[in-house]
């Protein structure tokens, strides 16, 4: 396959990228700060990708903020019902629904040949369909205790190399993984 799809995201230590309400708070603690992540950055990670590709519900998350962190990127959000965008995201933002790998195919098509992957529905989907080909998780050290699970009830067992690991100051354990087809 000429495209690549990526993932990278943060999870708690037990595996939560959310509050079962879809809270994300717990990401912005001031004792996170810190003068340096190693690893891979977000800011890095983002130069090599051509469109992100969420569900509605990312979206919804992402419209909560106070800036539209994705100016420089199309977004691609997946839905099988219809979707708000607000005008100013207008050209920015497009609706598509079917299968993911028809999906992948279509952007491919337009030149978008490295999607990140966003969202935990979204990710286990394009898991499922064997469209993923690297993870990259940033572990924060608390435990949530309940909430959204990164990945739940996959099927299948999927092999993943690792790429490299990483620790920051801060507590942040990034892992980057191939996943291994």
């Amino acid at each position: 396959m000429d495209s690549k799809c990526s993932v990278f995201i943060a999870a708690s230590v037990d595996g939560f990228i959310a509050k079962k309400d879809g809270d994300i708070e717990w990401l912005n603690r001031p004792e996170y700060e810190c003068s340096a992540l190693n690893g891979l950055t977000y800011d890095e990670f983002m130069t090599t990708v051509d469109a992100l590709v969420m569900g509605r519900k990312t979206l919804e998350k992402v419209l909560s903020f106070p800036d539209w962190p994705y100016e420089k990127t199309p977004v691609v959000v997946l839905s099988q019902a219809q979707v708000s965008i607000p005008a100013k995201l207008q050209s920015k933002v497009e609706v598509m629904a079917g299968d993911p790998a028809l999906i992948v195919a279509q952007l491919a098509g337009r030149g978008l040949k490295h999607l990140y992957i966003d969202g935990g529905q979204t990710i286990q989907n394009f898991l499922a369909a064997g469209l993923i080909n690297e993870i990259t998780i940033t572990r924060i050290p608390v435990l949530l205790g309940r909430g959204i699970p990164l990945f739940s009830q996959l099927g299948d067992e999927l092999e993943l190399r690792l790429i490299d690991s990483s620790t920051s100051d801060n507590g942040f354990v990034q892992s980057r993984y191939q996943v291994v087809v």
